[in-house]
C-alpha cells in the first residue's frame, strides 16, 4: 500500500470518586438533571476550588501502572475557551507539568509510549432536543484523568486493542469502571496519513468523543480512507476537529483545529502547586494491586493454558471468582475449566462450586451430575451437598454393584455382547453408556470401563 496511517490517542477517563474534583457535590450516574451542583461547579464568582485527594491518588496509580515518570510537583492551569457547557469559561487542567509523563504500556507485544497523564475537570452535558439545547451541570467538575499517547498506533485494530488493554488496566486499578456507554471512557484519536517510508508526519485530524469500540474502529477507518483519497488526488489535508456521525458513519468537521496558544493557558491562581511527598508516592506504590500482565503470568505459572489465563485476565470479575474457588480446590486446570465453560453470568458461592469440583475429583459424583447440581445451585440457591443427598446422586464406585449392572446390560443386548467378545472393541463405549443409563448416570464411568475390560480378559 502506498500510504500508512499514524495514530495517537487521547483518552478521558472518569475517575471513581464519590465527589467532584474541586467541590463536595456527589458523582452520581443517572441523577435528575442539575441535582448535584453547587456554586463551585456552576462557576459562580468568588468561589474557590478545593482539590479532591482521592482523585490525586487514582491519577497517581494510573501514572505508576503506565510506567510513567512522576512529577513531585505538578501544576494546574486554566484552559480558556467558551462553550455553554463550560460554566466558568475555562477548564481547570494540568498543562506544563502533569502528574505523570514519559511512560509506556505493552499491547500485544507492542510498546505504546505514553506522553502524559494528567488531572482535569469534566464539562457539563449538553442535551439537544429540536431547536433547543439544555445543559445538565451534574457532570461539570467530575474528575477526569487524561491519558495521551505518542503516535505509535498504525491501524484501527491497534487502536481498539490499546483501548481494550487500557480499559482492563483501569478496572484492575479500581480507579474507574471505564464503561464507554456511560461516558466513563471517551476516546479521541488523532489520525494522520503519510506515504510509506516518509519520516515526517502528515497533518493530523482529531475525532472527538468516540464512546464505543465500534465507533472508534469505524471512525478511524473512515478518516484514514478520506485522507488517502485527498492525498491521492493531489490535495492537502487540513487540520481540523471532527465529529463522528454514528448514523451516516462519516466524520464531519466540527471546527478548524485550534493551536495550543488559542487556549491561552495560564497558571490557575486559586490552586497552589500539587506537591507529592516521597512517602505518599511510596504508599501508593505499596498498595498497587496485581496488574493484568502480572495476573496472566501468575496463572500460567500455576499450570493454566495461555488461552484460559487470557480469559481469566481480561474478565476481571470471573478471574477474581476463579481465585476464590481455586483456593478451595488446589487444582488450577480443573477449576479454570469449570469457571470458564460452565458459568455464564451468575456465579454461585465459591465454596459451592469448589465442593462440586472436589466431589467429582474424589469420585463422589459424576461430572454430568456435577453440572446438573451446579445449575440447581445457581437457580435455587441450595447447597450442592444438600442437592446430592435429596436426589441420591452419589456416584456408584462399588465394584460388585457395577459388575451386576454390566451383566444386566449384556443380558439386554446379547447381539452387541457377542460382537464385543468377538473383538469389536468399539462397543466398550456403547456398554459404558448403557450402564450409565441403568445407574441413573451415577456409575463411575472409569470403574465401568475397567470392569468391562477385565471381563473381556
Amino acid at each position: 500500500m502506498e500510504f500508512e496511517a499514524v495514530i495517537g490517542m487521547e483518552l478521558h477517563v472518569q475517575l471513581k470518586t464519590e465527589t467532584k474534583l474541586f467541590c463536595s457535590c456527589r458523582v452520581e450516574f443517572g441523577a435528575p438533571p442539575n441535582k448535584n451542583v453547587c456554586p463551585v461547579c456552576l462557576g459562580m464568582p468568588g468561589v474557590l476550588p478545593v482539590l479532591n485527594k482521592k482523585a490525586v491518588e487514582h491519577a497517581l496509580r494510573v501514572a505508576i501502572a503506565l510506567n510513567c515518570r512522576i512529577n513531585r510537583e505538578s501544576l494546574f492551569a486554566r484552559k480558556n475557551y467558551f462553550y455553554p457547557d463550560l460554566p466558568k469559561g475555562y477548564q481547570i487542567t494540568q498543562y506544563t507539568t502533569p502528574i505523570g509523563w514519559n511512560g509506556w504500556i505493552d499491547v500485544n507485544g507492542k510498546k505504546i509510549r505514553i506522553k502524559r497523564v494528567h488531572l482535569e475537570e469534566e464539562s457539563a452535558k449538553t442535551v439537544l432536543e429540536g431547536d433547543y439545547a439544555y445543559i445538565d451541570f451534574n457532570r461539570a467538575g467530575i474528575p477526569l484523568v487524561e491519558i495521551v499517547t505518542e503516535p505509535d498506533l498504525t491501524s484501527p485494530g491497534d487502536a481498539v486493542q490499546f483501548v481494550k488493554t487500557l480499559q482492563t488496566l483501569l478496572r484492575y486499578l479500581g480507579v474507574s469502571d471505564a464503561d464507554m456507554e456511560k461516558g466513563q471512557l471517551r476516546c479521541e484519536p488523532n489520525v494522520s496519513v503519510r506515504r510509506r517510508g516518509e519520516e515526517k508526519l502528515g497533518t493530523r485530524r482529531e475525532i472527538k468523543n468516540l464512546n464505543s469500540i465500534r465507533s472508534l474502529e469505524r471512525g478511524i477507518r473512515y478518516e484514514i480512507d478520506q485522507q488517502i483519497k485527498i492525498l491521492s488526488s493531489g490535495g492537502e489535508v487540513e487540520r481540523a476537529t471532527l465529529l463522528w456521525d454514528e448514523k451516516e458513519e462519516v466524520t464531519r468537521p466540527m471546527r478548524m483545529k485550534e493551536e495550543e496558544e488559542d487556549y491561552r493557558y495560564f497558571p490557575e491562581p486559586d490552586l497552589p502547586p500539587l506537591l507529592l511527598t516521597e512517602d505518599f508516592i511510596k504508599e501508593i506504590r505499596k498498595t498497587m494491586p496485581e496488574l493484568p500482565h502480572e495476573r496472566k503470568e501468575r496463572l500460567i505459572k500455576e499450570g493454566l493454558r495461555e488461552y484460559d489465563a487470557d480469559i481469566l485476565t481480561r474478565d476481571l470479575e470471573r478471574g477474581r471468582y476463579y481465585d476464590e474457588v481455586v483456593s478451595l480446590t488446589s487444582d488450577p486446570p480443573e477449576t479454570a475449566k469449570w469457571v470458564i465453560t460452565e458459568l455464564k453470568e451468575k456465579f454461585p458461592p465459591a465454596r459451592e462450586l469448589a465442593w462440586i469440583i472436589n466431589a467429582v475429583k474424589e469420585g463422589k459424583i459424576t461430572r454430568n451430575a456435577g453440572k446438573e447440581i451446579l445449575k440447581e445451585v445457581i437457580e435455587k440457591g441450595k447447597p450442592a451437598e444438600e442437592i446430592v443427598k435429596e436426589k441420591g446422586m452419589t456416584q456408584v464406585s462399588d465394584e460388585e454393584e457395577i459388575r451386576k449392572l454390566v451383566e444386566q446390560a449384556f443380558e439386554m443386548h446379547p447381539e452387541e455382547k457377542e460382537r464385543l467378545f468377538s473383538g469389536e472393541r468399539k462397543l466398550v463405549g456403547f456398554f459404558i453408556g448403557e450402564v450409565m443409563k441403568l445407574s441413573g448416570r451415577r456409575a463411575n464411568p472409569g470403574v465401568v470401563k475397567r470392569m468391562i475390560e477385565e471381563m473381556l480378559g
